[in-house]
């Protein structure tokens, strides 16, 4: 006789992907499974401090995953490796959202400066829950803090001019 572990969500993931080294998104727990050629994919397993009174995901939490997993999409579409700020975004909250939730982005167009992306947020059942879009502006990776609170410098890896 086999006796099988039951694993909660949170241990399911603490392997898959990668922790973003950003301070708000560790504390969520945001795991970065794809970031190339124009694509993001992040997935987040949701903990009850996550949610509305519902007991569903709430919005907030929603619209982080969709700024993310986007802009993670638009910096991987760019040469110059540079970082981004969103400008704008959209969102349509299609149904409540719990379980693992998954972001898939992609990099519509990309112009000098800008990015243009959308992304779905799927349930673990495969459902779609939100839908978006986002313009980001490609800045100059600038010094910042990581998640240790430790100035961090990124190098920009465009030449100067």
């Amino acid at each position: 006789m086999t006796n099988k572990v039951q694993l909660n969500a949170e241990t399911q993931l603490a392997n898959l992907g990668e922790e973003l080294n950003v301070p708000f998104l560790k504390l969520l727990g945001v795991r970065l499974i794809t970031a190339e050629m124009g694509k993001g994919e992040i997935l987040l397993a949701l903990k009850p401090e996550h949610n509305n009174t519902w007991d569903v995901a709430h919005g907030g939490v929603l619209l982080t995953l969709m700024d993310v997993a986007m802009a993670v999409a638009a910096r991987s579409s760019d040469p110059g490796d540079r970082s981004v700020v969103t400008v704008e975004m959209k969102n349509n909250f299609m149904q409540a959202a719990s379980g693992i939730l998954r972001v898939k982005a992609d990099t519509v167009r990309r112009t000098a400066t800008m990015a243009f992306c959308e992304a779905k947020l799927y349930n673990d059942q495969g459902e779609i829950c939100c839908m978006s879009t986002g313009t980001f502006q490609f800045i100059k990776r600038l010094a910042s803090k990581n998640a240790d609170g430790e100035r961090v410098i990124n190098e920009d890896s465009r030449q100067q001019k």
